[in-house]
């Protein structure tokens, strides 16, 4: 089966339309269906319902979706370490997700780059549950999780501490009811969650939930509002006072972990990525 297929099918099934599919692909309508009917005719299913004015995804199309992005991954995995096996260089795929990633991993991967030569670097969103079985089945070299698995096959480390802190776009505002108003939920995991509902018993529900710090921040900026944000996110927009700490609100913090196979080939270059953060009590 192509890899283009697979990219093709994805494609069709994000924008629901072949024309919208064709102009992103840079292909025509007619090569798009011909791709889309292709892979329909290896697999022996129909993938979309074309029957209606709408474009609809079949029950085997949603089905689909998930194992077309694992299998165009690792064909991106295999490519990139292919290309580097008769170099000296190594490839660490790391997984982890989105809200991590905002938090620390982005400063982490360059500090790799700048101190580590000859590692190639690959990297995938996850959720925990896909993340705890992409590193047992070893497609994935080194996740971060902030809840992660206890077992024998994974060794986990501690790699930091993050603290969060509610800011506001209101200055000098301490009645947190009145906050809470237009407060802005993220989701840091259930141990913070349940902390947070413990604090705020007697306070209004939140108005909008959201699963990432960045999508939360962004959203805070423009509309205003409160919300628990970590102060590595934060810190730029309190100084620039567009941002303001609530000094008598509750301070949280989310521990983070690196996970890894015990019995990983690659854990001498993991433990060396790992020690570029910062020494974490």
């Amino acid at each position: 089966m192509k890899i283009e297929l697979l990219k093709t099918f994805l494609e069709v099934s994000r924008t629901m339309h072949f024309r919208a599919a064709a102009e992103n692909l840079f292909l025509t309508q007619s090569a798009v269906s011909a791709r889309v009917k292709l892979l329909e005719d290896e697999l022996g299913v129909l993938l979309f319902d074309r029957s209606q004015k709408h474009l609809k995804l079949t029950p085997e199309g949603h089905r689909l979706i998930k194992h077309a992005n694992e299998l165009i991954f690792m064909w991106q995995k295999t490519k990139q370490d292919v290309g580097i096996a008769q170099s000296d260089n190594y490839q660490l795929v790391i997984g982890a997700k989105m809200s991590i990633w905002d938090i620390i991993l982005q400063d982490w991967l360059t500090k790799i780059h700048r101190n580590i030569e000859d590692l190639s670097l690959l990297t995938k969103t996850y959720s925990p549950i896909e993340l705890q079985k992409s590193l047992l089945s070893r497609v994935t070299d080194v996740g971060f999780l902030f809840e992660p698995p206890y077992t024998e096959e994974l060794i986990t480390e501690k790699v930091a501490t993050v603290p969060l802190h509610l800011v506001s776009t209101e200055a000098e505002q301490t009645d947190l009811n009145a906050l809470l108003h237009n407060y802005i939920m993220v989701d840091y995991g259930e141990a913070v969650n349940a902390q947070h509902r413990r604090a705020h018993i007697d306070s209004p529900p939140a108005k909008h939930f959201m699963s990432h710090p960045r999508v939360a921040l962004n959203f805070l900026l423009d509309a205003g509002g409160s919300a628990y944000l970590p102060r590595q996110m934060s810190f730029e927009y309190i100084e620039k006072n567009q941002l303001f700490v609530v000094e008598d609100a509750p301070v949280y913090s989310r521990d983070i972990f690196a996970v890894y196979a015990a019995k990983s080939h690659k854990i001498d270059i993991i433990k060396e990525t790992i020690q570029l953060f910062p020494q974490v009590n």
